[in-house]
C-alpha cells in the first residue's frame, strides 16, 4: 500500500468536492445547470474545456500506448490537439450563435424536426458511454497501482464522487472544478517528469540491445485466463530466457509468430522444463520452483533459415515468475527497437494494412474532436460566438503544452520499466514509474502527484460526460420528447435523477473493459463522433441545402455502422466472437472512420438533393443566425 500517493488522491478528491460545492451555490436555474448561465469567460472556459478534454486517455493512455507501440501512437496526441483547428474554423462560432442547451437542440432547431432530436440523442448516449469506459478503467488501474485495491474499487470511488458533484451542481458546479483540474494535470504531468529525467539520466537498456531488457531477479505478475489476452507472454526470437515459476500454474505453449505457408519449423524445442505432469490437451502444469527455459526456433525455406520464432506462453492461472540468469534478457511482449522506432509498427500493422489503419485513425481523431457532444456543449456557456472562437484558440495552446509530455513518459517507461510489457500494464507507467527511484520518499511523492493528476483526469472528463448525458435525458428525452409540458424545476429534478442513473451504468460498463488500452477505447468514441456528429455540424452550419432526411440518414448510416463494427471488433478481441474475417475487414472494423465519415457525408448530400423540397421555409434566416456577427442583432438563443 502506497500511503503518500493515496493521500494525494484524497486531497485532489476533497478539493474537487469542495470547489464543486462552492461553485454550486450559484446554480439555481435550468440555464445554470445546462449551460452555466452562458456567462463563462474566455480563459475560464478554455481551462474548463482543456480540463474536460484531457481525459484518462490523455494523462495515462497516450503514455502507455507510446510505450507499447512507439512511433505509431504519436498520432493520438497530434490528432487530439489538431481537431480543435476544425472546431475553431468551422463549428465553434456558429454553434454558439445558435444558442441551444444541447446538441440535439441544434439538430431539432436547425431542421424543425422533433423526430431528428431522437436520432441525435441516441448518438449523445453512444459516444458518451463509449467515452466513459476508458475513464473508469483509468480509475481502476490507478487505485490498483497505488493501493493494490481490486480493479472495481477505483471505479466505484471515482464514479460515486463525480456523480455526486454533477447531481448537485450541473454545468455551473463543474466549470470551476474542470478549470482547476486542467492546471493540476499540467503540473502533475510536467514536474514529476523533469525530476525523473534529472535523477534517472540516460537509458537503462544498452544502445545495441534489440529490445528493452529485464535484469536477473525481476519478478513478473501474470494474469490468468480470465484476463486474456493479457495472460500471454510472447518471448523474443533472438535469444532464450530462463525463468522460475513462483506459484503453481497451468499454461499452454505455441509459436509466438505465425509461420507463412512455405515455412518449415525447425526441430529445436521452443521450451524445456521439468514439469510435474505431462502435457494433456496442450495444457502443462508447473509447481512452484519449476525452472523453464525458452529457446528460439529456426524457420526454414528451401533449406535456408529465413526467420526465428520464440514461444508464446498462455497462463491459465494467475501466477508470478522470476527471471533468472547472469545477464539481462529481452522483455517478453515488448516490440523490438526497430519496430518501436519506425512508422507502421505493432499498432497499425497488426492486421497487415498499416497505411490504411493510420489514415483512418487520423480521420477519427481530427474529425471526432469536432463531434464530441460533451465538448461541443461547452461552447454554449460562452457569452457569444466571438468568445467561443477565442476560447477554442486558447484551448489549442493549452492542449499543445500538455501533450508535449505524454510521449516522453512512454519513452522513459520503455527504458526503465520494461516489466510493464509482461502483464499488459503499460497504461500504468505514469503512476508506477516514479516508484522505481532509489529514494523511496521522493518516488512516493512523485507518484502521489501523478496519481492526483490521473484522478483529476478521470474526474474532469467524467464530469463533462455526465453533464452531457444527463442533459440529454433531462432536457431532450424527458423535457422535449416525453413531457414537453414539464416545468424547469421538474427538468432539474430529472437532471439529477439521470446523473445518478448514468453514473451507475458507466461504472458497470467500466468493469467490462479492463483488458483494452485506454487510448484505443477513446479512439473508438472519436470514430463514432466523427461518423455521426461531425458531418451533421459541418454541413448543418455551412450548407443551407442540408435537409432533415439527409442529415438523419447520414448520421444513422455512418454512426450505427461504426458502432456495430467497433463492438464486433471488441468482441473478437475478447474472443467472445470467433468468426474469421479477412485482415482488411478486421482493420476497417477496428478503425472505421476512413469509410464511415465519407459514407455519412455522401449520404447527407445525396439524400438532401433528393429531398430538397423539405427544406425549412426559414432556412436563410437560420443560416444568418449561425454566421452573422452578434452586433447585427440577428443571432438569438434557441433556448433561453
Amino acid at each position: 500500500m502506497s500511503l503518500i500517493p493515496f493521500a494525494f488522491v484524497v486531497l485532489i478528491t476533497i478539493a474537487t468536492i469542495g470547489i464543486g460545492v462552492i461553485a454550486t451555490r450559484g446554480a439555481k436555474t435550468a440555464s445554470d445547470f445546462f449551460v452555466a448561465g452562458r456567462s463563462v469567460g474566455v480563459m475560464m472556459n478554455a481551462s474548463a474545456i482543456s480540463g474536460e478534454y484531457l481525459s484518462a486517455a490523455s494523462f495515462m493512455g497516450i503514455a502507455g500506448l507510446v510505450m507499447k507501440s512507439g512511433y505509431d501512437a504519436l498520432w493520438y496526441p497530434v490528432g487530439y490537439a489538431a481537431g480543435y483547428l476544425f472546431l475553431l474554423l468551422f463549428i465553434a462560432g456558429p454553434l454558439r450563435r445558435f444558442g441551444a442547451y444541447t446538441i440535439p437542440d441544434f439538430a431539432q432547431g436547425r431542421f424543425d424536426s422533433p423526430t431528428f432530436r431522437k436520432v441525435a440523442v441516441t448518438f449523445v448516449l453512444f459516444i458518451g458511454f463509449f467515452y466513459t469506459m476508458p475513464q473508469m478503467k483509468g480509475a481502476g488501474v490507478t487505485m490498483s497501482s497505488i493501493l493494490n485495491w481490486p480493479y472495481w474499487a477505483g471505479i466505484a470511488v471515482v464514479g460515486t464522487v463525480i456523480t455526486f458533484n454533477v447531481a448537485i451542481g450541473g454545468m455551473k458546479g463543474i466549470t470551476l472544478v474542470q478549470a482547476f483540474q486542467y492546471w493540476a494535470k499540467l503540473f502533475a504531468i510536467s514536474i514529476p517528469f523533469f525530476v525523473l529525467a534529472a535523477v534517472l539520466g540516460g537509458g537503462a537498456t544498452p544502445a545495441n540491445a534489440p529490445s528493452p531488457m529485464l535484469k536477473p531477479g525481476t519478478k513478473l505478475k501474470i494474469k490468468g485466463e480470465a484476463a486474456a489476452p493479457a495472460n500471454a507472454l510472447s518471448f523474443p526470437s533472438s535469444t532464450g530466457v530462463t525463468f522460475r515459476v513462483l506459484t503453481p500454474t497451468r499454461f499452454k505453449v505455441s509459436d509466438a509468430r505465425k509461420a507463412e505457408p512455405a515455412d518449415d519449423p525447425g526441430s529445436a524445442p521452443l521450451w524445456s522444463a521439468d514439469v510435474s505432469s505431462p502435457a494433456e490437451g496442450g495444457v502443462s502444469r508447473a509447481e512452484a520452483g519449476t525452472i523453464i527455459t525458452t529457446s528460439p526456433q529456426d524457420r526454414t525455406q528451401g533449406g535456408q533459415v529465413v526467420a526465428k520464432t520464440g514461444p508464446k506462453f498462455e497462463f491459465l492461472d494467475p501466477t508470478e515468475i522470476e527471471v533468472i540468469g547472469s545477464e539481462p534478457v529481452p522483455a517478453p511482449n515488448a516490440p523490438s527497437n526497430e519496430k518501436w522506432l519506425n512508422p507502421y509498427g505493432p499498432m497499425t500493422s497488426k492486421h497487415g494494412y498499416p497505411l490504411l489503419y493510420t489514415y483512418s485513425l487520423i480521420i477519427a481523431l481530427v474529425c471526432g474532436t469536432a463531434g464530441l457532444p460533451h465538448i461541443l456543449v461547452r461552447f454554449y456557456t460562452n457569452p457569444d460566438g466571438r468568445a467561443a472562437k477565442k476560447t477554442t484558440l486558447f484551448v489549442m495552446v493549452m492542449l499543445g503544452a500538455f501533450y508535449v509530455f505524454t510521449p516522453l513518459w512512454g519513452t522513459l517507461g520503455r527504458a526503465f520499466m520494461p516489466q510493464l510489457y509482461a502483464n499488459n500494464s503499460t497504461d500504468a507507467v505514469v503512476i508506477r514509474l516514479p516508484m522505481m527511484l532509489e529514494n523511496p520518499l521522493l518516488g512516493q511523492i512523485l507518484s502521489g502527484i501523478t496519481s492526483a493528476g490521473a484522478f483529476a483526469a478521470f474526474m474532469s472528463t467524467f464530469s463533462g460526460l455526465l453533464v452531457s448525458m444527463s442533459g440529454a435525458f433531462a432536457h431532450d428525452i424527458y423535457g422535449r420528447i416525453l413531457r414537453p409540458e414539464s416545468s424547469p424545476q421538474q427538468r432539474l429534478v430529472a437532471f439529477k435523477v439521470a446523473a445518478i442513473g448514468v453514473g451507475i451504468v458507466s461504472m458497470l460498463l467500466g468493469l467490462l473493459v479492463e483488458q483494452f488500452d485506454i487510448a484505443t477505447m477513446v479512439g473508438w468514441a472519436f470514430a463514432i463522433g466523427a461518423a455521426s456528429y461531425f458531418p451533421l455540424l459541418l454541413l448543418g452550419a455551412w450548407w443551407r441545402g442540408l435537409t432533415k432526411y439527409g442529415a438523419a440518414l447520414g448520421m444513422l448510416l455512418g454512426g450505427l455502422l461504426s458502432v456495430t463494427a467497433i463492438v464486433m471488433s471488441m468482441l473478437l478481441d475478447k474472443k467472445v466472437l470467433t468468426m474469421d474475417f479477412p485482415p482488411l475487414v478486421r482493420s476497417l472494423m477496428e478503425q472505421p472512420a476512413i469509410w464511415a465519415v465519407p459514407l455519412s457525408l455522401l449520404t447527407m448530400y445525396v439524400v438532401s438533393k433528393a429531398t430538397a423540397k423539405s427544406l425549412p421555409s426559414d432556412v436563410t434566416s437560420k443560416m444568418l443566425r449561425l454566421h452573422a456577427p452578434e452586433e447585427l442583432g440577428l443571432s438569438k438563443n434557441y433556448v433561453d
